[in-house]
């Protein structure tokens, strides 16, 4: 699909589905990676993911294309359009569109490597997967300072 068909579709969509037009732009995204598309409220427009049809099929993508969709014309409209909403659920059930997208295999990167760090009073060793401000923050336990120990490498990789 290219980005005409994508625009139509989704034209063909809101107006099916809501009984209103779409005047602005649907757009592929390549570089979003956990999310199924977004809405972007300045220039009303609507990004989708290509690898969530390539995974998952038309019928999936069509549930996206209603999701976004939803939070557009709630916007125009003024009403209540994050996901928190009530009149964003109402409507999301309501057209059927999906509440999450399927999560892409491989898309969440896990960190490499954990850090180890120990009390230079107490020793109690803490791990983490991020580094942090040794000068900020202190042991839970004795409230020592830490010092940074070293860095495992992780055993899963995606």
């Amino acid at each position: 699909m290219n980005q005409k068909q994508l625009q139509e579709l989704v034209i063909m969509i809101s107006e099916e589905s809501f009984g209103q037009g779409f005047r602005h732009t649907a757009a592929f995204n390549p570089r979003l990676r956990t999310t199924g598309g977004r809405y972007l409220l300045r220039t009303h427009n609507l990004e989708f993911n290509p690898k969530q049809l390539e995974q998952f099929g038309l019928e999936e993508f069509i549930k996206i294309i209603k999701h976004e969709l939803c939070h557009y014309h709630l916007h125009i409209e003024g009403r209540g359009y994050k996901h928190q909403d009530s009149d964003f659920k109402t409507l999301l059930k309501k057209v059927g569109g999906s509440r999450y997208c399927q999560a892409i295999p491989g898309a969440r990167r896990q960190s490499l490597w954990s850090y180890v760090y120990e009390c230079s009073d107490c020793h109690q060793t803490y791990i983490r997967k991020r580094k942090f401000d040794l000068k900020k923050y202190g042991c839970g336990t004795c409230r020592g300072k830490l010092k940074l120990v070293g860095k495992m490498a992780n055993q899963t990789k995606n």
